[in-house]
């Protein structure tokens, strides 16, 4: 492995990030049915009335939220790029109405204590870390309210030492099923549901609209040596998922809030 396949993507130049992002669907793994099939444990979904959206990107979750609930949702994503997408993709579709989204830090959130019926993350908490963000966030969700958010999951006890490693330098949290499910309940949620995300969700909705656009980004950064390790790094993930997609993968965690 050479240093460009292995660095972790935290350390790119944020605007590389950002562009490199915004031209793909997703800022991580993930699928309409699988945000579809999370909010099937919120119940009953029809009382939702408020709903945040923590580290959003571009809004694909928060408009499936947006279309299948009533519920008025507050997108907040650290990147004003991704938020202005979301605000333009929100305003073609006629949801301007129903869904806030603001530039702001998932670490120093701005709702007001019990405010939010449901707190929602995609492939995201990892930047503050699971334990953190299930404690945190908590106070702003009322009594009877939920947390749903995708984390990066072991899904065996023992696993290569080559994927081990890989995802220990990039994301120490990350843990089992049944670790995960304890870290939920020790900060104070009653757990209502979990599931593992399918691998179309990595390869055909996360991958694969990566793949499309990597030769012209390469080409917009012709000579640009940190836009080609950011590619490299993208690309090794994928040989990454690959050969150990048996090992890990994304899990959904639903908790209500006692």
């Amino acid at each position: 492995m050479n240093n460009e396949e292995s660095k972790s993507i935290h350390e790119f130049d944020f605007n590389l990030i950002c562009d490199y992002f915004s031209s793909v669907k997703r800022q991580g793994p993930g699928s309409e049915e699988a945000t579809l099939r999370a909010l099937q444990f919120i119940e009953p979904i029809d009382q939702v009335r408020r709903i945040a959206d923590i580290g959003c990107g571009t809004g694909c979750p928060t408009m499936t939220l947006a279309r299948n609930t009533r519920a008025s949702v507050t997108a907040v994503d650290l990147f004003s790029v991704f938020i202005d997408q979301l605000k333009a993709n929100a305003a073609e579709a006629g949801l301007s109405d129903r869904i806030h989204a603001e530039v702001g830090d998932m670490g120093s959130l701005n709702f007001r204590e019990g405010e939010l019926d449901l707190i929602w993350c995609e492939g995201a908490i990892y930047n503050i870390g699971f334990k953190r963000g299930m404690n945190e966030w908590k106070k702003f969700i009322c009594k009877g309210g939920y947390i749903a958010v995708s984390e990066a999951t072991w899904f065996t006890n023992e696993r290569p030492k080559e994927i081990e490693d890989f995802w220990n330098d990039a994301y120490p949290e990350i843990d089992t099923v049944a670790h995960k499910v304890e870290v939920m309940q020790e900060a104070g949620y009653i757990p209502v549901g979990t599931f593992a995300l399918p691998e179309n969700c990595w390869t055909d909705h996360y991958y694969a609209p990566q793949k499309l656009i990597q030769e012209a980004f390469l080409n917009k950064y012709k000579g640009n040596k940190t836009a080609e390790e950011l590619v490299a790094s993208q690309r090794h993930e994928v040989k990454m998922y690959e050969r150990y997609s048996p090992y890990y993968g994304y899990v959904f965690y639903i908790g209500k809030k006692i």
